[in-house]
């Protein structure tokens, strides 16, 4: 059994008892509603037994908690001092939303209050849960509805951020239900049922708006997903506000999310193209979410938007086609189906219900089916296709347009109740016993007025009726229509009254205004036309002496039309009122001259400040005896000069006119929108009215500006009864609210009001807005079609003026119902005048072509009897055709004459045809291409209900502009973010320096190839490719490896750097425990995620468009559809009614049924067909015109006919006079005598067509019964998709309340906030100059240190070059350490500088040279000098010394120069540093100023006082049985808290032992990892080491190994290489006949010295010979002994030299090797070696002199030859 269930509207003294003003508190002392204490014990199921495995996972989040709460057992008892206790509620008066005044307004804020909500949001997800036995909760808005199914009443939690709530879940215990709001950062707030108490609030866990909730199984968690642009998954511990976990759930739309009821710790999240399995997993690291993404492998991508967890882990999905799959480990196992292929639904599958062993399934075909389990869990496929197929075991079909989309089933133990949600608008109560079938229920007629069609309505109480068959007395107040007339044939937009109520004006878009006499009956006057569609109309109010109507129009024409007497209706052919006196003013905007003016108001103040300041200063400086130069004068004329005024601009098109109402005789306010919006023009008529309309032109005498309505223009205004109070009706769907002063405008301005948004704040103006008779109710129709009452009045007052009903007037039940005009085509009143005198003229002018005719005919009938006399005759006598024409050029000239006519009418009415054309082509774009859908009223068949589509236009480009705007609008400040950025990660100056070097190309890029012709061989040109190309592959892994590193490197944290997931905790933390600030203290902050921006809220408003505009088109199509199956209905019953014709035939008239009628399609159901005609079509319709137009005189009739309804009539005379002859048909045939087997065989088949008959009349009934039954169902959900628009609009109602109060508060917080931005520019800036300083001077500091590095190579350089024991090592450092005067690079071109300079080098040169002075004075070496090389020192080695002298002298006045600007930079990081601390504390001023701003603004929203009611039997807190008068001291606490809390004590105890536990391994994981790093920093040592010690083996020095690497070689020197093998081959040749020359030159002077030896060997032992005789002639007297001594002396002296002369001969050659070895290695730098001096030659005897040289000479005559072998 399905029951749907409907809210329906109560007496308003009922539920405003309920509610109060914008949704409000909820009263909790209501009927409904009590604050009470549970007993103790009595807990329900879920609460008693928690599983164990449940445990294990409320340990392990409980582990997360204490790890993210730390390890000191000081900081954890303060966390548990600070943890939220039990009872601690929040005051919900604090946290909804209010509406909005301004500051100086003295206007309460509930002014006006909410009455009743109408509507349900069945289009949400999820948006049905049960609360308990008889409530439901839903969501509406900006409003949580709890309806009494009972009783039918609803109570309401109004939104606390003001964007809208999201979804709704209750608490598995039933005792909390969790509301997940919208809005920028919004909460998710758990209220406490049935009191309705703010318990918890749980903020950050998404940023936009939360799309789905859920509890776990036991309710102690509870899971939320996001929507865009974060889709966070997020993982609650609501009872104490804290995230547990937090993840991305996926990059698109998530739908659901649930716990696994089964299985702890997992996870289910489906949306859109996916599903997700997650697994809470407890790592060493801590708690994790460990999700995997499910893949459809071969099945199409879907999305999902209902599963169930199934026990053993597996998870039943739904898909877009219908069919359910069974995912198994993140893979599709099986695709479920039905037999032959068939799907399970018709259309996706919305929930799945695990009840009982049983799976039910529900889905968008309005179908539940029921499945078997066991067999869904084991389902396997058997073949490839991948399906399973089964039959469901039981199904129940709601009904063709039910759509349902989620259910919940009834609380009642073992019940089989359940609560499902229709998408096409209704909740339906199903009994899933599969025993019942469903019923529908009744609702309302919704009548509309966009015809023209006024309608008169009586309002009566049924109970004072007598009672009359077919009246019900049900309900306290009943409408019946008392007249409908229709004066216009376009909407009518606006109805007056005249003051003493006896004419009533009626306006519409059609420009014109009826009057009617207000009567019993009302009777038209007559109408008069205006300048343009009708807007407003006023009467003149009593004070007035003359009787006048306002007529506004929206083109910018005001009408003051005298009101018509009764005598001055026109008897002639029109209504229309000729002689009535007419003003008119047409309005000329002046807002750009308001504007002109106010701004040469300000440049005149600006003038006359800056001319008084100027005279000042004149004064001043006469005072002081100085005159004033011309050049001043000159500058302040110049300063004098103003700029340009704006140009006065006139709107084209003109603004359009909103509004007008009387303020004196002749004169009247006026609002515009458009250009000119933003004021009130006080306008008067002219007294002498220009002829020409088009040419007239006023201006307003007078103007007030109304703050805030630039873009909001005011709409529509009403007066109380006493004019105190002034409402205004915006464009934006707000009411404002003026208090007035003796009933007038205030001269000044309109700044301070009372707003509350109520209809629709983008597409829905207010149209109308009036007081009630007694002005206890404000009524507000708005252009969404909606209609708000709201309380002006308290409760207490409101009974007191309670509004009666009046009584039935006498004879009410036995009068008529009065005719209604219910088609939208019907004539109007003028139409149908002026149609009755067009078809007397047409009748009259149709007698007299009949007579033409007649005379025409007799005329024909004549000439045919004479041509047939003629025939008659014989043939030579006979005339013929051509004889009886008198001349054929008569007929030629007809024809000419005719076809000419024709062709000038075609030429005449060319241009009217295209004009026609082109108007219907502008008609069809403007009217009917914009037109989605066009009202469509479907008629039952055998019942007056009725069904109608909405009126829908295609969405307007705004909608989509404004969202395009929205996406690149609404983004994150990046100002904020860049400065925590550059506080939490400042570059470090070492890190810069690595990665610059870094960026430093270090290895050789390879040389292109010259495009000339190479000088290599094949071979070697192969070999250096080749080497390129392993170079090429060698520097891209070198690449590769380094940007490997540099990711490596730019991933590491910096040391101040701080882990994310820490900072976020911290902040957690500290948003969610510790000293919380409540919302009324005055030190309280609000968190940055609860502001909201205008951007975001227009946003919100452009989905809340788009979804009206789904929803009213889905509706659309199911009525178009129910409208088709209508036309095949039609077509049905025609088929089955030819068929029991037939049938009929044969049975004998007395027992042939009444054959049923057959419906037929009413023009409003088929309006579309207005625009549809065939020839055949106009052909009839000029037939029944020209019936029409004839004179009538039927039974005295004086009314004509409409045509098209005589049309529909005659159709249907056509039906009823073939029904009348088939019912008259009677069976003629005769009798004959048949046998009584023929007798038996008739009656037999009698007996069959009988049956047939009956059967195809019920078949016919039947099929009608159920159209009339689907359109009752689509009329109820027709129904109440009217509510949910009406809901719809009151969340635009709360949008632009919250918007308006966004923008009061707007201009002062963006001041302050464009303060504090420029601030963190400002210190932005301020760390980038400091860090590019930094950066510079760190460089600096480079360059230092190279150029010192330089200085010492170059002095160890000269050193080097020195050699070892050079005597002029003194001289050569003097000279190379001597500073002298230095020609600078840039001299100065004046003369007195240049004098400057010489005079500073002289005074320079002589500190010089005294230093010099001394030093050689110190050294005692002064006779050198040092420009000039002495003599016996190597030029060479002086020349290089003075080289080195000059670099270093370079490198000094560089470094010199480095260190002044490394000296000025680091002043100018202190200088910035100064200024930074200055930026910072004006930042911290700023961030303050915006603090007290925010907390100021939170104060005024908490200025308002709360009551909350209590009955005394909840108070429990007594002193000797007697209630304390104050109850300051009491505290609301529930009993089962305090068992709770001791339980929670042991967790905690047992959270702490493992805390402890994971501490402990944490410290013994932290010290082996601390001994490993030590290890492979050792091993890494020891790698460098071996690396420097084989590089040196190998290349003797250290060398870049990725340079090596990298060397490709260079085709430029393999050329010069092999260009030097070809000379060296060319000079080996010449040097081996060199070598053969030098040979036998060798050869012939070893010839000759071997001659010339033998001769001075001779000559020698001649000498020798003769030295002895003389030596013994002279000196025979010495001793032999004594000579012999001194001989052996010198020959041991010439020994020693020797030696020493091939000892620096080894030297030298071992010097000369070291070189050869050096040179062979690449990159040597070879000093030059040192020359040891020779030693002296003693002196000896000349003898001994030449015998010794000529030994000598002989040693190095060999030198030559044994050095060249050593090379």
């Amino acid at each position: 059994m399905s029951e749907e269930v409907g809210s329906q509207d109560g007496p308003l003294e009922k539920q405003d008892a309920l509610e109060e003003a914008g949704g409000g508190p909820v009263d909790l002392s209501s009927q409904n509603h009590t604050v009470s204490t549970p007993e103790p014990g009595k807990q329900t199921e879920a609460e008693q037994s928690p599983a164990s495995e449940i445990k294990d996972v409320e340990h392990a989040v409980s582990e997360s908690i204490e790890a993210n709460e730390g390890s000191s057992g000081e900081e954890k008892k303060e966390k548990q001092k600070s943890r939220i206790p039990e009872d601690l509620y929040y005051d919900y008066e604090e946290l909804y939303s209010r509406p909005f005044t301004t500051e100086g307004s003295s206007i309460p804020q509930n002014l006006l209050q909410l009455s009743h909500s109408f509507g349900y949001d069945c289009r949400r997800r999820a948006n049905l849960q049960l609360l308990d036995e008889h409530t439901l909760a839903f969501v509406a808005g900006n409003v949580l509805v709890l309806l009494d199914i009972r009783t039918k009443e609803q109570h309401y939690i109004r939104s606390c951020s003001g964007g809208g709530i999201g979804t709704i879940m209750p608490h598995p215990s039933r005792r909390y239900v969790a509301v997940a709001e919208k809005g920028k950062q919004p909460n998710i707030i758990i209220y406490e049922y049935p009191s309705l108490r703010p318990y918890r609030i749980l903020r950050g866990g998404t940023g936009r708006a939360y799309t789905f909730v859920d509890f776990n199984r036991q309710g102690t968690l509870l899971a939320s997903v996001g929507s865009a642009p974060d889709y966070m998954l997020t993982l609650w511990d609501w009872r104490q506000e804290q995230v547990m976990l937090r993840c991305k759930a996926f990059s698109q739309d998530i739908y659901r999310v649930t716990f696994s009821p089964d299985n702890p710790g997992q996870l289910t999240t489906s949306g859109s193209g996916h599903i997700k399995f997650w697994k809470m997993a407890n790592t060493f690291t801590g708690l994790k979410l460990q999700g995997i993404l499910g893949r459809f492998g071969k099945t199409a991508l879907t999305d999902i938007e209902g599963y169930v967890e199934l026990p053993d882990g597996k998870v039943v999905s739904g898909s877009e086609w219908g069919n359910m799959l069974l995912w198994d480990g993140g893979l599709i196992k099986v695709e479920i189906c039905r037999k032959d292929g068939r799907t399970c639904h018709s259309g996706a599958i919305q929930q799945f219900a695990l009840d009982e062993g049983e799976l039910m399934t529900i889905g968008t075909d309005g179908a539940v089916r029921c499945w078997d389990f066991e067999n869904i869990d084991t389902a396997d496929s058997v073949d490839d296709s991948g399906l399973f197929e089964i039959e469901p075991m039981n199904e129940l079909i709601i009904g063709r347009n039910v759509s349902l989309t989620s259910m919940v089933k009834s609380a009642i133990p073992d019940s089989t109740i359940w609560y499902a949600q229709d998408s096409n608008g209704g909740i339906w109560k199903l009994d899933l016993s599969f025993s019942n079938i469903a019923r529908s229920n009744e609702g309302l007629v919704v009548v509309g007025f966009d015809d023209g069609v006024v309608r008169l309505l009586e309002l009566f109480n049924p109970h004072s009726l007598r009672a009359v068959a077919g009246r019900s007395r049900s309900g306290e107040a009943e409408l019946r229509l008392k007249q409908a007339f229709k004066p216009h044939n376009a909407p009518v937009t606006a109805i007056s009254y005249e003051r003493n109520g006896t004419i009533m004006a009626t306006g519409s878009v059609d420009c014109t205004v009826f009057f009617f006499v207000v009567g019993e009956q009302y009777e038209p006057i007559g109408f008069v036309t205006v300048p343009g569609p009708v807007q407003v109309l006023q009467w003149a109010p009593q004070s007035h002496e003359r009787n006048t109507l306002l007529v506004a129009c929206q083109t910018g024409h005001v009408v003051e039309i005298e009101a018509p007497g009764p005598d001055a209706q026109n008897d002639g052919s029109t209504y229309q009122l000729q002689n009535l006196p007419i003003r008119l003013f047409y309005f000329s905007s002046i807002k750009s001259r308001i504007k002109r003016d106010a701004e040469i108001g300000r440049r005149q103040a600006v003038k006359e400040k800056k001319k008084q300041e100027r005279e000042e200063r004149l004064r001043k400086m006469k005072e002081q005896g100085q005159e004033p130069t011309e050049e001043e004068l000159h500058e302040e004329e110049e300063r004098e000069e103003e700029e340009e005024l704006p140009p006065l601009y006139i709107p084209n098109p003109p603004s359009p006119l909103h509004c007008a109402f009387y303020s004196h005789p002749g004169a009247f306010w006026l609002s515009m929108g458009g250009y000119d919006s933003g004021y009130l023009y006080h306008c008067k008529f002219a007294e002498q009215q220009s002829m020409d309309i088009l040419e007239q032109r006023d201006e307003p005498f007078s103007f007030i500006p109304v703050q805030d309505t630039e873009h909001n223009p005011i709409l529509t205004v009403c007066f109380s009864a006493e004019r105190q109070l002034l409402l205004c009706g915006m464009q934006d769907g707000s009411i404002r609210a003026f208090l007035l002063e003796a009933g007038e405008l205030p001269p000044g301005s309109m700044q301070a009001y009372w707003a509350l948004s109520v209809h629709d704040n983008q597409h829905a103006s207010i149209r109308q807005l009036r007081f009630s008779h007694d002005s206890s109710f404000v009524l507000s129709g708005g252009a969404d079609g909606n209609i708000f009452s709201f309380k002006l009045l308290e409760q207490e007052e409101l009974q007191k003026h309670q509004a009666k009903i009046p009584s039935p007037r006498i004879g009410l039940e036995a009068e008529p119902a009065a005719p209604d005009i219910e088609d939208p085509a019907a004539y109007s009143i003028e139409t149908a005048k002026q149609k009755l005198e067009l078809e007397r003229m047409q009748r009259e002018a149709e007698l007299r072509k009949q007579e033409k005719r007649k005379k025409l005919s007799e005329l024909q009938s004549q000439f045919q009897k004479l041509l047939q006399q003629n025939q008659s005759l014989p043939e030579h006598v006979r005339l013929q055709r051509v004889e009886l024409e008198l001349d054929h050029r008569f007929r030629e000239d007809a024809e000419r004459v005719a076809a000419e006519k024709v062709r000038e009418v075609r030429r005449e009415l060319a241009w009217e045809e295209e004009r026609h054309r082109i108007s219907l082509q502008k008609l069809q774009e403007r009217f009917w291409n914009s037109l989605m859908c066009d009202i469509v009223t479907l008629t039952a068949i055998e019942s007056d209900y009725k069904v109608s589509t909405y009126r829908l236009q295609v969405l307007s480009s705004k909608i989509q502009q404004m969202k395009e705007h929205d996406q690149t609008v609404q983004q994150p400040s990046t100002v904020e973010q860049e400065r925590w950025h550059n506080k939490g990660e400042q570059k470090d100056p070492g890190n810069i320096t690595v990665q610059e070097g870094l960026a430093e190309p270090v290895v050789l890029q390879p040389r292109v190839p010259q495009a000339g012709g190479s000088k290599l061989a094949g071979r070697q040109a192969e070999k250096l490719r080749k080497a390129a190309e392993k170079a090429k592959r060698v520097r891209a892994k070198i690449e590769k490896r380094k940007k490997e590193w540099a990711e490596l490197y730019a991933a590491k944290p910096s040391e101040d750097c701080e882990d994310p997931e820490d900072v976020r905790a911290i902040q957690l933390a500290t948003e969610n425990m510790g000293d919380f600030k409540l919302k009324t203290a005055k030190d309280f902050t609000v968190p940055e995620h609860l502001r909201m921006n205008v951007e975001k809220k227009k946003a919100q408003l452009v989905i809340l468009e788009e979804q009206i505009y789904q929803r009213k088109s889905e509706m659309n199509e199911r009525v178009l559809a129910l409208r088709n199956s209508k036309v095949e209905l039609i077509s049905l019953l025609r088929s089955l009614l030819s068929q029991l014709q037939t049938l009929q035939e044969l049975l004998p008239v007395e027992k042939r049924r009444p054959l049923p009628s057959v419906p037929t399609l009413l023009p409003e159901e088929t309006p579309e067909r207005k625009l549809r005609y065939s020839r055949a079509t106009l052909h009839r319709f000029a037939t029944l015109r020209d019936q029409v137009g004839r004179p009538t005189q039927e039974k005295g009739q004086e009314q004509t006919q409409d045509v098209l309804e005589l049309f529909q009539r005659e159709n249907e005379e056509d039906i009823h006079t073939e029904e009348e002859l088939t019912h008259s048909q009677e069976n003629t045939h005769t009798q004959e005598q048949l046998t009584e087997l023929e007798l038996e065989m008739k009656h037999v088949e009698e007996i069959r067509s009988l049956y047939m008959q009956d059967t195809l009349i019920k078949q016919m009934e039947e099929a009608v019964w159920c159209f009339d039954a689907e359109l009752r169902l689509l009329r109820g959900e027709k129904l109440r998709l009217d509510v949910q628009m009406k809901l719809a609009d009151l969340r635009h109602v709360t949008l632009f309340q919250e918007l308006l109060l966004l923008k009061e508060f707007e201009k002062r917080e963006n001041t302050l906030q464009e303060r504090l931005n420029t601030r963190m520019q400002e210190e932005t800036e301020l760390r980038l100059k400091l860090e590019e300083c930094k950066q510079q001077l760190e460089l600096k500091k480079r360059d230092i240190a190279k150029l010192q590095e330089r200085e010492k190579a170059l002095t160890a350089t000269f050193l080097a070059s020195l050699g070892e024991n050079n005597k002029f090592t003194d001289f050569l450092t003097r000279v190379f350490k001597k500073k002298i005067k230095r020609v600078k690079k840039k001299e100065k071109t004046s003369t007195e500088e240049q004098q400057e300079d010489s005079d500073e080098d002289s005074d320079e040169e002589s500190g010089w040279g005294d230093d010099e002075d001394d030093e050689e004075s110190e050294s005692g070496a002064g006779v050198l000098d040092d420009s000039v090389c002495p003599p016996n020192c190597d030029p060479e080695l002086f020349e290089n010394t003075v080289k080195l002298r000059e670099h270093r002298l370079d490198v000094e006045e560089l470094l010199l120069e480095e260190k002044k600007s490394a000296d000025s930079l680091k002043k100018e990081c202190d200088s910035l540093l100064k200024k930074e601390k200055i930026v910072q504390s004006s930042l911290k001023a700023a961030e303050g100023d915006l603090e007290l701003f925010n907390r100021e603004k939170q104060q005024k929203l908490n200025e308002l006082d709360v009551v909350v009611p209590l009955r005394l039997h909840q108070i429990e807190y007594t002193n000797d049985d007697v209630v304390p008068s104050k109850l300051g001291m009491a505290l609301v606490l529930n009993t089962a808290a305090v068992g709770h809390l001791q339980e929670r004590i042991k967790e905690l105890q047992q959270e702490k032992n493992q805390q402890r536990e994971l501490y402990r391994h944490a410290r013994q994981q932290h010290v082996q990892l601390s001994h490993e790093r030590r290890e492979m920093e050792a091993k890494i040592l020891e790698l460098e080491a071996r690396c420097e010690r084989m590089m040196m083996m190998k290349f003797g020095k250290l060398v870049d190994l990725e340079a090596l690497q990298t060397l490709s070689g260079s085709r430029t020197l393999e050329e010069m290489r092999q260009e030097s093998r070809v000379r060296e081959a060319e000079y080996t040749q010449e040097l081996k006949l060199w070598q053969d020359k030098v040979a036998d030159a060798r050869l012939a002077v070893t010839e000759v010295t071997r001659e010339h030896t033998e001769r001075l060997h001779r000559l020698n032992s001649l000498l020798t010979k003769q030295k002895q005789l003389e030596d013994k002639l002279n000196t025979r007297q010495r001793k032999m002994g004594a000579q012999f001594q001194s001989r052996r002396q010198v020959e041991e002296e010439e020994r020693r030299r020797m030696q020493k002369l091939i000892q620096s001969q080894a030297e030298e050659i071992e010097s000369l090797r070291q070189e050869i070895g050096a040179l062979s290695r690449k990159g040597g730098h070879i000093l030059p070696p040192s020359q040891p001096s020779l030693p002296a030659v003693p002196t000896m005897p000349l003898a001994h002199m030449q015998h010794t040289h000529t030994r000598f000479s002989m040693g190095w005559r060999h030198s030559p030859s044994s050095s060249h072998e050593v090379e």
